[in-house]
């Protein structure tokens, strides 16, 4: 068997570029022989390093932790190698475990949202719901999503706009009632470590597809309705997404549920 390789003859080897094996080389976890023409000449003493470097980047270790690894190796470091894989593991499978039920979830809600009934007035009652809260005036969707990103880097949760009914804007009921039906004073994200609360209560709901220019559809109707059955409404009304231009690009399948509370 020969005993060098050269640089190129070891990436096709492993499947990895020779970038890579120069990166290895800076961090000193491999050192190549230099031929007379300067070209790299991998030992079979390197290949064996390679082997390793290979498996505990599949494990996912960073590579400070792979060169001490490779710099004191025994049955012991080894048995403590795998037991912090083992570890990181049960992280992982933790962390899967939670996104799969997040991923349910917003397939669920998007299933959901087509079952919606659609421009009508309905009742519900909904439970207090923990939310962050930005008080922040705007007028265009785009100005929205940069408030809503805003938002996200508030809460520690991992949260995920696509299937999402959890990202709203806040609607003063007063302005409504004199025909401003897009002037904003707010967006909130309904989330478990969210220090604001949308209050538990009896709401009215009216759900519509298309742009939220329907509002000037759905808000008279569910003021109309309240007057109509001797009701108080509350100060906001809630304008939830539930199907938006980040789950269809036709506007004709948005989705958008108006809540006001009423007692």
């Amino acid at each position: 068997m020969k005993q060098y390789f050269k640089i190129g003859e070891i990436s096709k080897l492993y499947q990895i570029s020779v970038d890579t094996l120069r990166y290895y080389e800076e961090l000193g976890l491999l050192t190549p022989k230099r031929g007379e023409n300067g070209y790299r000449l991998y030992r079979l003493n390197d290949i064996w390093r390679l082997n390793v470097i290979r498996d505990l980047r599949g494990l996912g270790f960073p590579m400070e932790r792979i060169r001490e690894y490779l710099n004191d190796r025994s049955i012991h470091t080894t048995e403590q190698l795998l037991r912090d894989e083992l570890d990181a593991i049960r992280l992982k499978i933790t962390d899967l475990t939670k996104l799969q039920s997040n991923v349910q979830e917003r397939l669920a809600t998007i299933r959901k949202a087509e079952d919606q009934p659609l421009e009508t007035v309905t009742e519900k009652w909904l439970p207090a719901r923990s939310c962050h809260i930005l008080h922040s005036g705007y007028q265009k969707d785009e100005e929205m999503d940069v408030l809503m990103k805003q938002l996200f880097n508030q809460s520690q949760d991992t949260l995920y706009i696509i299937g999402s009914n959890h990202i709203g804007s806040l609607l003063p009921a007063a302005s409504a009632r004199e025909g401003n039906y897009t002037g904003y004073e707010g967006v909130f994200l309904i989330a478990e470590d969210g220090p604001d609360t949308l209050p538990e209560g009896r709401y009215l709901s009216y759900s519509y597809h298309g742009s939220t220019v329907h509002n000037a559809e759905g808000i008279p109707k569910l003021l109309s309705y309240a007057q109509e059955h001797g009701l108080t409404a509350g100060p906001w009304f809630l304008e939830l997404l539930w199907v938006d231009i980040h789950q269809s690009a036709d506007p004709d399948e948005h989705i958008t549920e108006l809540q006001l509370l009423v007692t």
